[in-house]
């Protein structure tokens, strides 16, 4: 199954998100299908940048968007 889902970088105590298209059984941090975009938590107030256009090929094609995922994109307007 391919899910639309974060991806942690950023050194400790000082989180930087992509938001990637992989599939559900690899792990968090490792092979992508595709990046949509970033979220960066740290900035005041958070900063989300996602490719609405992508995002909604994918979920068109399936793709299941997690919890967290699914409010960011309708947090950015793509839901």
């Amino acid at each position: 199954m391919v899910k639309i889902r974060l991806k942690r970088l950023g050194a400790k105590k000082a989180p930087f998100y992509r938001i990637v298209v992989a599939d559900s059984r690899v792990a968090r941090d490792g092979v992508t299908i595709a990046e949509l975009g970033y979220y960066d938590p740290m900035k005041n107030p958070s900063v989300i940048s996602v490719d609405a256009e992508g995002a909604k090929k994918w979920i068109a094609n399936g793709a299941q968007p997690t919890d967290t995922v699914r409010a960011l994109l309708k947090k950015a307007g793509v839901e």
